[in-house]
């Protein structure tokens, strides 16, 4: 992933639950306006649960009369932004033949390690503040496994390599907010594994379908 911060473009910005029960709220009064027959309610259902951006929600209620601001919702700087501050955490996360797990209300630090020898290291950051709006995480796996999980309002950076092992980043490249968090992601997987990736998304219920969750 490049370091160059990608420009503020809501449309760009990652779509929740309640964005796409929205919509299908939107096409399930369309249908019942004769606007939609069945076979175009179930297609658009299906586009709109598979959705992950608000770029990809609006074009599906576009000739239905819904203005696109409408379900393009103000990114929430706010919520990023205050994120930022707090006394850090512990500067290292380490396991050597156990386990390590860090979440909930935690701050990290400006520079932290992570460390997995024959063991397992999970951060997530879902909860967490950050000590400076900017924060580095170093990784070492060696046989061992680390799960980092961020958030989707924070930019995520990830510059790790893996030997014999894999430094994998499953996130999903999303706007930078200004004066936001932004976590940059290196190190080494030596015969290991490390995982970056986003929060899952619960599985969504509707009265005609029970999707199943989106990311693994």
């Amino acid at each position: 992933m490049s370091d160059e911060l990608v420009p503020n473009d809501p449309t760009r910005m990652r779509a929740s639950d309640a964005d796409r029960e929205r919509v299908a709220q939107v096409l399930h009064k369309a249908a019942a306006e004769g606007r939609l027959d069945l076979h175009e309610l179930d297609e658009r259902l299906g586009a709109t649960y598979s959705a992950k951006t608000y770029g990809e929600l609006v074009p599906i209620t576009s000739d239905l009369g819904v203005p696109s601001p409408a379900l393009l919702p103000a990114v929430p700087q706010h919520a990023a932004v205050d994120r930022i501050g707090g006394t850090p955490g512990s500067s290292i996360s380490f396991a050597f033949w156990s386990g390590c797990d860090r979440k909930g209300d935690w701050v990290v630090p400006r520079y932290h390690n992570a460390v997995a020898i024959m063991g397992g290291v999970t951060l997530d950051l879902t909860q967490a503040r950050f000590a400076e709006a900017e924060v580095t995480i170093n990784v070492f796996a060696f046989w061992g496994g680390v799960d980092i999980v961020v958030p989707e309002e924070v930019t995520v950076i990830v510059s790790g390599v893996g030997f014999m092992g894999a430094f994998e980043n499953r996130t999903t490249s999303t706007p930078s907010i200004p004066g936001g968090p932004v976590v940059r992601i290196t190190g080494l997987a030596l015969m290991g594994g490390v995982d970056v990736k986003r929060p899952k998304r619960k599985k969504i219920k509707n009265k005609d379908r029970d999707r199943p969750e989106l990311e693994s």
